[in-house]
Protein backbone atom coordinates (compact mmCIF):
# COMPACT_ATOMS: atom_id res chain seq x y z
CA UNK A 1 0.00 0.00 0.00
CA UNK A 2 1.58 3.01 -1.02
CA UNK A 3 1.91 6.04 1.98
CA UNK A 4 2.53 10.00 1.38
CA UNK A 5 5.83 9.64 2.57
CA UNK A 6 6.65 7.32 -0.28
CA UNK A 7 5.69 9.71 -2.75
CA UNK A 8 7.90 11.95 -4.56
CA UNK A 9 6.74 14.88 -2.38
CA UNK A 10 9.40 16.97 -0.73
CA UNK A 11 12.85 15.10 -2.85
CA UNK A 12 14.73 16.40 -5.90
CA UNK A 13 12.97 14.41 -9.14
CA UNK A 14 14.28 13.69 -12.62
CA UNK A 15 11.94 14.72 -15.46
CA UNK A 16 11.25 12.49 -17.56
CA UNK A 17 10.08 14.14 -21.33
CA UNK A 18 9.06 10.06 -22.28
CA UNK A 19 5.92 8.88 -21.43
CA UNK A 20 5.50 6.68 -18.16
CA UNK A 21 2.27 5.67 -16.68
CA UNK A 22 4.58 4.45 -13.72
CA UNK A 23 5.09 8.00 -12.87
CA UNK A 24 1.38 7.81 -11.28
CA UNK A 25 1.56 7.07 -7.26
CA UNK A 26 -1.94 6.39 -6.07
CA UNK A 27 -2.65 6.80 -2.49
CA UNK A 28 -5.64 4.90 -0.74
CA UNK A 29 -8.45 7.15 0.47
CA UNK A 30 -9.63 4.10 3.30
CA UNK A 31 -6.96 5.58 6.33
CA UNK A 32 -7.98 9.15 6.01
CA UNK A 33 -11.19 8.37 5.85
CA UNK A 34 -11.35 5.74 8.87
CA UNK A 35 -9.15 8.93 10.50
CA UNK A 36 -12.59 11.34 10.55
CA UNK A 37 -15.14 8.37 10.93
CA UNK A 38 -16.10 7.66 7.09
CA UNK A 39 -18.62 4.97 7.53
CA UNK A 40 -18.14 1.92 4.93
CA UNK A 41 -21.28 3.08 3.39
CA UNK A 42 -19.86 6.92 3.03
CA UNK A 43 -22.83 9.39 3.43
CA UNK A 44 -21.50 11.27 0.75
CA UNK A 45 -21.31 11.01 -3.35
CA UNK A 46 -18.92 13.52 -5.52
CA UNK A 47 -15.58 13.87 -7.76
CA UNK A 48 -11.62 15.43 -7.97
CA UNK A 49 -12.52 18.07 -10.35
CA UNK A 50 -8.57 18.49 -11.09
CA UNK A 51 -7.30 21.13 -14.04
CA UNK A 52 -3.53 20.97 -15.80
CA UNK A 53 -2.40 23.74 -17.04
CA UNK A 54 0.99 22.47 -18.80
CA UNK A 55 -0.08 19.48 -21.10
CA UNK A 56 2.26 19.36 -24.46
CA UNK A 57 2.86 16.60 -26.98
CA UNK A 58 4.73 16.10 -30.23
CA UNK A 59 2.27 15.72 -33.13
CA UNK A 60 3.72 12.79 -35.87
CA UNK A 61 5.98 15.60 -36.98
CA UNK A 62 7.03 16.61 -34.31
CA UNK A 63 5.82 19.72 -33.70
CA UNK A 64 4.82 20.43 -29.95
CA UNK A 65 1.10 20.69 -29.34
CA UNK A 66 -0.29 22.39 -26.06
CA UNK A 67 -3.46 22.08 -24.47
CA UNK A 68 -5.46 22.24 -21.05
CA UNK A 69 -7.50 19.50 -19.64
CA UNK A 70 -10.21 18.68 -17.42
CA UNK A 71 -10.10 15.65 -15.35
CA UNK A 72 -13.05 14.01 -13.05
CA UNK A 73 -12.37 11.35 -10.66
CA UNK A 74 -15.26 9.76 -9.01
CA UNK A 75 -14.70 9.78 -5.00
CA UNK A 76 -15.95 6.51 -4.63
CA UNK A 77 -12.44 5.05 -6.46
CA UNK A 78 -10.60 3.57 -4.16
CA UNK A 79 -7.14 6.00 -4.32
CA UNK A 80 -6.31 9.66 -5.07
CA UNK A 81 -3.84 10.73 -7.11
CA UNK A 82 -0.34 12.48 -5.14
CA UNK A 83 -0.10 15.88 -7.28
CA UNK A 84 3.14 15.60 -8.07
CA UNK A 85 2.99 12.12 -9.20
CA UNK A 86 0.61 13.83 -11.42
CA UNK A 87 2.79 16.35 -12.58
CA UNK A 88 5.44 14.38 -13.29
CA UNK A 89 3.05 12.13 -15.32
CA UNK A 90 1.78 14.54 -17.53
CA UNK A 91 5.53 16.06 -18.37
CA UNK A 92 6.55 12.69 -19.52
CA UNK A 93 4.59 13.45 -22.58
CA UNK A 94 6.38 16.73 -23.36
CA UNK A 95 8.38 14.60 -25.80
CA UNK A 96 6.13 11.85 -26.75
CA UNK A 97 4.64 11.83 -29.84
CA UNK A 98 1.04 11.00 -30.48
CA UNK A 99 -1.60 11.12 -33.84
CA UNK A 100 -3.77 13.45 -32.35
CA UNK A 101 -5.69 15.36 -29.27
CA UNK A 102 -7.71 12.31 -29.02
CA UNK A 103 -5.01 9.95 -28.64
CA UNK A 104 -3.43 11.74 -25.79
CA UNK A 105 -7.25 11.44 -24.06
CA UNK A 106 -7.32 8.27 -24.48
CA UNK A 107 -3.79 7.69 -22.90
CA UNK A 108 -4.73 9.97 -20.51
CA UNK A 109 -7.80 7.82 -19.18
CA UNK A 110 -6.80 4.68 -18.85
CA UNK A 111 -3.69 5.24 -17.62
CA UNK A 112 -5.83 7.27 -14.70
CA UNK A 113 -8.58 5.19 -14.42
CA UNK A 114 -5.99 2.46 -13.60
CA UNK A 115 -4.28 4.09 -10.96
CA UNK A 116 -7.36 5.45 -8.87
CA UNK A 117 -8.91 2.10 -9.20
CA UNK A 118 -6.21 0.15 -8.10
CA UNK A 119 -7.06 -2.91 -5.68
CA UNK A 120 -11.03 -1.81 -6.44
CA UNK A 121 -11.10 -5.85 -7.34
CA UNK A 122 -11.04 -6.48 -3.05
CA UNK A 123 -13.61 -3.79 -2.39
CA UNK A 124 -15.89 -5.12 -4.86
CA UNK A 125 -16.73 -1.72 -6.09
CA UNK A 126 -17.26 -1.55 -10.28
CA UNK A 127 -15.27 0.85 -11.64
CA UNK A 128 -17.00 4.19 -12.88
CA UNK A 129 -15.35 6.48 -16.02
CA UNK A 130 -13.07 8.58 -15.14
CA UNK A 131 -14.01 11.99 -17.14
CA UNK A 132 -11.34 13.81 -19.53
CA UNK A 133 -11.71 16.94 -21.82
CA UNK A 134 -8.91 18.52 -23.76
CA UNK A 135 -9.53 22.08 -24.80
CA UNK A 136 -6.91 22.89 -27.57
CA UNK A 137 -5.62 26.32 -27.92
CA UNK A 138 -8.50 27.67 -30.13
CA UNK A 139 -10.97 27.04 -26.97
CA UNK A 140 -8.98 29.01 -24.13
CA UNK A 141 -10.94 32.36 -24.55
CA UNK A 142 -13.74 30.09 -23.43
CA UNK A 143 -12.54 29.31 -20.16
CA UNK A 144 -14.59 31.39 -18.01
CA UNK A 145 -13.55 32.88 -14.52
CA UNK A 146 -16.19 32.88 -12.04
CA UNK A 147 -16.21 32.90 -7.95
CA UNK A 148 -18.38 30.80 -5.77
CA UNK A 149 -22.05 31.65 -5.15
CA UNK A 150 -23.02 32.23 -1.83
CA UNK A 151 -23.21 34.17 0.91
CA UNK A 152 -19.85 35.47 2.13
CA UNK A 153 -18.68 34.26 5.71
CA UNK A 154 -15.48 36.86 5.23
CA UNK A 155 -17.82 39.67 5.83
CA UNK A 156 -18.12 38.65 9.74
CA UNK A 157 -15.97 40.30 12.01
CA UNK A 158 -14.56 37.47 14.15
CA UNK A 159 -12.06 36.56 16.62
CA UNK A 160 -9.67 33.99 15.29
CA UNK A 161 -7.69 32.17 17.60
CA UNK A 162 -7.64 28.07 16.54
CA UNK A 163 -5.34 26.90 13.48
CA UNK A 164 -5.93 23.22 13.76
CA UNK A 165 -9.09 21.60 13.09
CA UNK A 166 -11.69 22.59 15.83
CA UNK A 167 -14.68 20.89 14.82
CA UNK A 168 -16.29 21.52 18.34
CA UNK A 169 -16.73 24.96 17.61
CA UNK A 170 -19.75 24.29 14.83
CA UNK A 171 -23.31 24.60 16.48
CA UNK A 172 -26.80 25.66 15.10
CA UNK A 173 -28.87 28.20 15.88
CA UNK A 174 -31.42 26.86 18.63
CA UNK A 175 -35.23 27.29 18.27
CA UNK A 176 -34.82 28.34 14.65
CA UNK A 177 -36.34 27.52 11.89
CA UNK A 178 -35.20 25.18 9.00
CA UNK A 179 -33.45 27.27 6.41
CA UNK A 180 -32.17 26.24 3.15
CA UNK A 181 -28.66 28.62 2.01
CA UNK A 182 -25.29 28.67 0.33
CA UNK A 183 -22.30 30.07 2.15
CA UNK A 184 -18.61 31.08 0.88
CA UNK A 185 -15.35 31.85 1.89
CA UNK A 186 -12.44 32.68 0.43
CA UNK A 187 -9.88 31.98 3.66
CA UNK A 188 -9.38 28.12 3.70
CA UNK A 189 -5.72 27.34 3.74
CA UNK A 190 -4.23 23.74 4.76
CA UNK A 191 -0.87 22.30 4.26
CA UNK A 192 0.53 19.55 2.47
CA UNK A 193 0.58 16.46 4.04
CA UNK A 194 4.37 16.06 3.55
CA UNK A 195 6.19 19.02 2.56
CA UNK A 196 3.94 21.50 4.36
CA UNK A 197 3.52 23.74 2.07
CA UNK A 198 0.53 26.41 2.07
CA UNK A 199 -2.67 25.34 0.07
CA UNK A 200 -4.89 28.32 -0.38
CA UNK A 201 -8.58 27.73 -1.13
CA UNK A 202 -12.10 28.86 -1.46
CA UNK A 203 -14.85 26.64 -0.16
CA UNK A 204 -18.78 27.12 -1.09
CA UNK A 205 -21.25 25.42 1.69
CA UNK A 206 -24.80 24.71 0.55
CA UNK A 207 -26.96 22.89 3.31
CA UNK A 208 -30.42 22.43 4.17
CA UNK A 209 -31.70 22.35 7.80
CA UNK A 210 -31.06 23.92 11.24
CA UNK A 211 -29.44 27.25 10.32
CA UNK A 212 -25.61 26.93 11.01
CA UNK A 213 -24.05 29.52 13.01
CA UNK A 214 -22.39 31.27 11.03
CA UNK A 215 -19.29 33.40 12.90
CA UNK A 216 -18.37 29.89 14.12
CA UNK A 217 -18.53 27.82 10.87
CA UNK A 218 -16.03 30.95 9.64
CA UNK A 219 -14.05 30.44 12.93
CA UNK A 220 -13.71 26.17 11.82
CA UNK A 221 -12.52 26.88 8.55
CA UNK A 222 -10.46 29.52 9.68
CA UNK A 223 -8.88 26.58 11.95
CA UNK A 224 -7.25 24.46 9.09
CA UNK A 225 -4.84 27.78 8.77
CA UNK A 226 -1.93 25.45 9.70
CA UNK A 227 -2.99 21.95 8.97
CA UNK A 228 -1.41 19.15 6.72
CA UNK A 229 -3.82 17.29 5.15
CA UNK A 230 -4.02 16.69 1.12
CA UNK A 231 -7.43 18.68 -0.78
CA UNK A 232 -9.23 15.59 -0.87
CA UNK A 233 -9.31 15.06 2.80
CA UNK A 234 -9.61 18.21 4.32
CA UNK A 235 -12.64 18.53 2.05
CA UNK A 236 -13.73 15.37 3.63
CA UNK A 237 -12.96 16.83 7.05
CA UNK A 238 -15.11 19.77 6.72
CA UNK A 239 -18.14 17.42 5.66
CA UNK A 240 -18.03 14.92 7.98
CA UNK A 241 -17.55 17.60 10.46
CA UNK A 242 -20.75 19.44 9.15
CA UNK A 243 -22.39 16.59 8.98
CA UNK A 244 -22.14 14.90 12.49
CA UNK A 245 -22.12 17.74 14.59
CA UNK A 246 -24.79 20.49 12.72
CA UNK A 247 -26.96 17.33 11.42
CA UNK A 248 -27.85 19.26 8.05
CA UNK A 249 -30.85 17.17 5.91
CA UNK A 250 -28.73 17.82 3.01
CA UNK A 251 -24.87 19.11 2.88
CA UNK A 252 -22.39 19.45 -0.36
CA UNK A 253 -19.30 20.97 0.44
CA UNK A 254 -17.08 22.31 -2.68
CA UNK A 255 -13.45 23.37 -2.29
CA UNK A 256 -11.34 25.27 -5.50
CA UNK A 257 -7.87 25.19 -4.36
CA UNK A 258 -4.85 27.19 -6.43
CA UNK A 259 -2.92 25.62 -8.84
CA UNK A 260 0.69 24.24 -7.70
CA UNK A 261 2.78 22.97 -10.44
CA UNK A 262 0.32 23.38 -13.24
CA UNK A 263 -2.68 21.58 -11.14
CA UNK A 264 -5.45 22.39 -9.54
CA UNK A 265 -7.42 20.15 -6.89
CA UNK A 266 -11.43 21.05 -6.46
CA UNK A 267 -13.16 17.99 -4.41
CA UNK A 268 -16.79 18.23 -4.72
CA UNK A 269 -18.90 16.28 -2.20
CA UNK A 270 -22.68 16.35 -1.61
CA UNK A 271 -25.25 14.33 0.34
CA UNK A 272 -27.86 13.70 -2.47
CA UNK A 273 -27.80 13.30 -5.80
CA UNK A 274 -26.81 15.99 -8.36
CA UNK A 275 -24.59 17.42 -11.01
CA UNK A 276 -21.21 18.41 -10.52
CA UNK A 277 -20.29 21.39 -10.73
CA UNK A 278 -18.58 23.12 -13.82
CA UNK A 279 -14.75 23.06 -13.26
CA UNK A 280 -14.82 26.63 -13.67
CA UNK A 281 -11.44 28.32 -12.52
CA UNK A 282 -11.55 31.16 -9.86
CA UNK A 283 -9.54 34.68 -10.39
CA UNK A 284 -6.72 33.06 -7.78
CA UNK A 285 -6.93 29.80 -9.76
Amino acid sequence: MNTPEQSQLGKTSAYIDQYDASLLFPIPRAGKRAEIGVPSAAPFFGADLWTAFELSWLNPRGKPQVALAHFMVPCESPNIIESKSFKLYLNSFNNTHFADADAVKARLRADLSEAVWRGAASTGQAPASIGVRILLPELFDREPVYELDGLSLDRLDVECTRYTPAPDLLHTVADEAPVSEVLVSNLLKSNCLVTGQPDWGSVQISYTGAPIDQESLLQYLVSFRNHNEFHEQCVERIFMDLWTRCKPLKLAVYARYTRRGGLDINPFRTSYPQALPGNTRHARQ
